[in-house]
């Protein structure tokens, strides 16, 4: 079997000059890639004691929701503003050019829960940031966070200080 750094395809110059895309489907259309990276990352959680397992969309869902599924533990979703149905709280956070919203369902975390946060990478660390906000707001606890890939150069983990963060493939660059 190939190691996961393998079926990560990267590209030039996307989304513009200078960057490298590092493309995620590739993992997800190959059955050994996609087996590998819910393992691989599986096993970076492996000494964590949690409760739930959450994850933002869209690439969280598909990587979390395994995880929870292999754990017996409940998946709780993250979505854009105005998609969930119930009572949601919510949470602004800064994009490169703009800003986003996420929320989450106001009864998914209870207070005291321990929470792992599951993504495919993680860049400037902003969304997870607004995530960590989102969860305690609820009266839970980040008991770790978990990433595919993390793009070195941009500093996401800076912003995550005092939490626990792991990644599988680690890119020095952008």
């Amino acid at each position: 079997m190939k190691k996961i750094e393998e079926y990560v395809r990267s590209i030039k110059d996307f989304p513009k000059e200078g960057i490298i895309f590092r493309d995620v489907t590739t993992v997800l259309q190959d059955a050994d890639g996609l087996q590998l990276a819910i393992d691989s990352m599986q096993e970076k959680i492996k000494d964590i004691e949690f409760d739930l397992v959450l994850g933002p969309e869209s690439r969280g869902f598909i990587f979390g929701v395994p995880i929870a599924y292999n754990l017996h533990k409940p998946f709780i979703p993250v979505r854009k503003k105005g998609k969930l149905p119930c009572e949601t709280v919510s949470m602004e956070y800064e994009l490169e050019y703009g800003t986003a919203e996420i929320e989450i369902h106001r009864d998914a975390i209870l207070p005291g829960q321990k929470v792992v946060i599951i993504d495919d990478l993680i860049a400037t660390g902003g969304t997870i940031e607004a995530i960590i906000k989102l969860v305690e707001e609820l009266g839970g606890e980040v008991a770790g966070i978990c990433f595919l890939m993390e793009l070195e150069g941009l500093e996401g983990r800076k912003r995550l200080e005092g939490y626990r963060v792991e990644s599988v493939i680690r890119y020095e660059g952008k």
